[in-house]
């Protein structure tokens, strides 16, 4: 097949679940609207995600520590992020978490038994969260939760000034952390006495790496925790699946969070860019072009998982929720726990839940993945 005849699919507004379905029983590789070449096949996105010299990370204008970066200038920036997300640096701030969790939950149960999965419980616990572990000011939570809001309708506009305009307001309330962070030892001021290659680690430096921890984590737990919620609204014996969930080990709900979430991952998509001319299937793709890997589509391949079979262990090493490879995302560990946390604290406190027929659940579209809207009633134990 020649360039000029690969398939070209717009995938604005679309349900990149369901559009990718179809997509992946006729081709390997689509273009998509900006002319970038979109990876459909599980195989393909993990070997292109695993070979950083033909296909480069720095596919941003802006700075992007680590997921920019390539080659040595990632090994130390990983080497020097890695550290803070340990299990061991991260379970001093378990407790706070479930206390966060146990009690919104409570709170929210209390004021009123119908609210939004996303909004209500998923970015309000990912802001609360994310401000004691970095040990940032609460009163930065209002900005934050209108924040999550303006990115999304600026990621899904993919208007370059929106965009800009967001990404401006977020590195100004990371200043404000900052700057709040010189009074204290928080992970936050840790990070701003850091060195690299000798010499300090820079204020840009330090802003990119607090954007990579914070920008899309925020945005992407609140959805997570939509998508997990929909699940188990809409299980068939909802009672029977809860009952099940509350005596599994930590261990075992962390599998059946990454394989709810690897049949419908918020997270859709990174870029690469190819630093020489490559094949993929019969697609010659020339130096200097944008590459595409789809998550969606990789975990959803029927070719590795089957069709629509649920297999938490058995899908396990296969799953790409977090990425493979060098770049695979470096709070996997903090994001999974959050996750379990929140669903074991859930399941505590509610005996069932259920959709609103009045306000019934709205999708996110592309470039977005999970849900906008997820109104639900919960009936406490």
């Amino acid at each position: 097949m020649t360039l000029s005849s690969i398939a070209q699919i717009s995938f604005l507004g679309q349900d990149v679940r369901r559009l990718t379905d179809e997509l992946r029983k006729k081709h390997r590789v689509v273009k998509n609207e900006l002319g970038q070449w979109v990876l459909l096949h599980h195989s393909d996105v993990s070997r292109v995600a695993q070979d950083d010299k033909r296909f480069s990370s720095a596919v941003s204008r802006f700075m992007q520590i680590p997921n920019g970066l390539d080659g040595h200038e990632h090994t130390a920036h990983r080497q020097l992020i890695d550290k803070y997300l340990t299990p061991e640096q991260i379970t001093p701030f378990i407790a706070d978490f479930e206390q966060i969790a146990e009690n919104l939950i409570r709170d929210l149960i209390k004021g009123a038994q119908v609210f939004d999965a996303v909004h209500d419980l998923g970015a309000v616990f990912a802001v609360r969260a994310q401000c004691v572990w970095l040990g940032w000011p609460l009163s930065l939570e209002a900005r934050l939760l209108e924040w999550i809001q303006s990115n999304h309708v600026a990621t899904a506009s993919r208007d370059i000034k929106q965009t800009e305009a967001v990404a401006q307001a977020f590195d100004e309330i990371i200043h404000t952390a900052l700057d709040f962070a010189q009074d204290n030892s928080s992970i936050t001021q840790q990070l701003s006495n850091e060195t690299i290659f000798n010499r300090p680690l820079q204020r840009g430096e330090i802003v990119s790496i607090l954007r990579n921890w914070t920008s899309g984590d925020l945005g992407s737990m609140a959805l997570c925790i939509g998508v997990i919620v929909a699940y188990l609204v809409s299980a068939e014996n909802q009672s029977k699946l809860l009952d099940q969930l509350r005596q599994s080990s930590d261990k075992e709900l962390e599998l059946f969070i990454d394989e709810v979430l690897r049949l419908d991952n918020p997270f859709i998509s990174n870029r690469r860019r190819t630093t020489c001319a490559v094949t993929i299937g019969e697609h010659e793709i020339p130096d200097g072009e944008q590459i595409v890997l789809s998550w969606t589509s990789a975990n959803r391949d029927e070719t590795v998982f089957g069709d629509e079979c649920f297999a938490p262990r058995a899908h396990a090493p296969e799953n790409l929720l977090y990425g493979v490879g060098r770049h695979i995302c470096p709070g996997r560990t903090l994001a999974t726990w959050q996750l379990r946390i929140v669903l074991r604290q859930l399941l505590a406190q509610v005996s069932a839940l259920e959709a609103v027929d009045s306000c019934p659940f709205e999708r996110e579209v592309a470039p977005i993945g999970g849900y906008k809207k997820m109104p639900i009633r919960v009936y406490a134990n």
